[in-house]
């Protein structure tokens, strides 16, 4: 027979007042390699997923610890896991594995994609002084910065097509690239190596004012990738150290549609700033003839970058994607977007839509996009066409060709005869017929991109996500080397340093 045990009541306080363990307050997702955003050392750090947000946090033996904010919607981060591409190998790689990612870039064996989107920073000298700058441009560079040579820029030309075969996107960028004065035959340069998709980096100050220069672009068709970062004098203020800059934007955009030049509009948002402004800018653009698509960047803390940069506060890419939700009335909503598969998931999100007059539809509506990239599990969809997954990638990547007829003719083939819906005469490309009628260059005008993609900085940065990067910065001495390490682990620094001229002694 059991007996109860009856314990002193000095031991039943005791028990009661003994230490509980405590739950965590994150998830741990995963562990990765980073940087020290003081001295850059390569270091260990944790994803942690904390009140439904995705934080790295990491320490420096050095320097200590630090936290910094990556995905504002950590369901969302963990459900698009599963947009994640196979990665094609390049022909040909620059560099050796020595050191380890990020340390070896050029393109190392040891990196996991070809290169989407490669770009040339042709020059260091602006003629802006933009307080906001990941390439730490500006007026002062103009006697003392680099610029290329056509034989340097050819040569890094041919090192991409030795790489990649048949490149498929590159562009001009800088400092601001429209001050060399070889612009115009890189572009040419880069079109004769067969290259059809070139785009130059601009923040439109030439084009609104050079009547020669603009009647260059006219000859060549490259597509124009416009900063413009939104409406109110404030934000080009703080952005841009300049009130007045719509003034000459909306000109350069005047002047391009009537030389049948195509657009992408640029933003980089940052918190505080113009993040009110993206739905704006986005129906600006569905409006203006010259825009073919919207790229919206969050801030990120790489080179010259606005003050105070709290690193748990930045802007994320689900942060401008529900913005554009609530300001656009839903005509783009969240569920919208899917992620850019060719890099790592979170880095990139785009969606199309469909103009027909005033009726904006985005493609993501009509077919089943989602299914289509899902690499997990897309093999096994019986329903799903090999076609139609080819012409999804070939959107859903960083070298599609925003504006491009080829790219229209994608949208209309994977949508169907969901693409003849336009009223007889159409509105939309001016050209007041049916699309059946249409040219290729008339249809494109029915596309419209909307894009957003985060690039990494010190304090973010992931040597998973850099080891999957497609976009590439070309050098002189034959490296390509991933956007987010060039800006964030010191290359940058290095190449400048090689290409800067050494002032002569007196």
């Amino acid at each position: 027979m059991l007996r109860r045990v009856r314990l002193p009541f000095a031991a039943l306080i005791s028990a009661q007042l003994a230490p509980r363990k405590q739950d965590r307050p994150e998830i741990f997702w995963e562990l990765t390699r980073s940087i020290c955003p003081e001295c850059r050392k390569v270091i260990d750090a944790k994803i942690l997923l904390r009140g439904g947000r995705v934080i790295m946090r990491k320490r420096c033996p050095d320097h200590g610890w630090f936290e910094a904010l990556v995905f504002s919607d950590a369901d969302l981060y963990t459900r698009i896991q599963r947009f994640n591409k196979p990665g094609t190998i390049p022909l040909k790689f620059s560099t050796e594995i020595r050191d380890g990612c990020p340390l070896d870039c050029g393109l190392c064996p040891d990196h996991q994609q070809h290169t989407c989107l490669a770009l040339i920073e042709v020059n260091s000298a602006c003629n802006l002084d933009c307080p906001l700058c990941f390439a730490n441009s500006g007026t002062h560079l103009a006697k003392t910065g680099f610029q290329l040579t056509y034989e340097q820029v050819e040569s890094m030309l041919d090192g991409l097509v030795a790489a990649e075969g048949s490149p498929e996107v590159v562009q001009f960028s800088g400092g601001e690239p429209t001050l060399h004065p070889r612009l115009l035959d890189f572009v040419e340069l880069a079109q004769k190596k067969g290259i059809s998709y070139v785009m130059i980096n601009t923040n439109g100050i030439r084009i609104a004012r050079d009547d020669r220069f603009l009647e260059g672009l006219a000859r060549l068709r490259p597509h124009v990738y416009l900063q413009f970062d939104g409406f109110d004098a404030q934000t080009n203020t703080t952005l841009r150290g300049r009130p007045d800059l719509i003034d000459e934007k909306l000109r350069a955009l005047d002047r391009l549609a009537s030389v049948d030049v195509r657009v992408v509009l640029v933003a980089a948002i940052e918190r505080g700033v113009n993040e009110h402004e993206v739905g704006r800018i986005v129906e600006f653009g569905l409006r203006h003839p010259a825009v073919f698509g919207v790229n919206f960047q969050p801030a990120f803390r790489a080179q010259r970058h606005v003050q105070p940069a709290d690193p748990l506060s930045r802007m994320t890419i689900p942060d401008v994607l529900k913005g554009l939700d609530a300001q656009t009335n839903g005509v783009f909503k969240l569920d919208d977007f899917v992620p850019v598969p060719c890099c790592m998931p979170t880095c990139n999100f785009v969606t199309y839509a469909l103009i027909d007059g005033d009726e904006v539809t985005p493609i993501t509506r009509m077919i089943d996009v989602e299914a289509a990239l899902d690499y997990l599990k897309n093999r096994t969809v019986p329903a799903l066409s090999d076609e139609l997954v080819g012409i999804l990638e070939r959107l859903w990547s960083s070298s599609a060709q925003v504006g491009s007829d080829s790219a229209a003719a994608d949208v209309q083939r994977a949508v169907g005869a969901a693409a003849t819906r336009a009223v007889d005469r159409c509105e939309a490309c001016r050209s007041l017929l049916p699309l059946s009628a249409h040219i290729p260059r008339d249809l494109a005008r029915h596309v419209f991109m909307v894009n957003t993609r985060d690039f990494m900085d010190p304090w973010t940065f992931n040597v998973k996500n850099v080891m999957k990067c497609c976009v590439e910065f070309l050098v002189p001495d034959g490296r390509m080397i991933p956007f987010c390490a060039y800006n964030s682990v010191g290359y940058r620094e290095e190449v400048n340093a090689q290409l800067t001229p050494t002032p002569r002694s007196r």
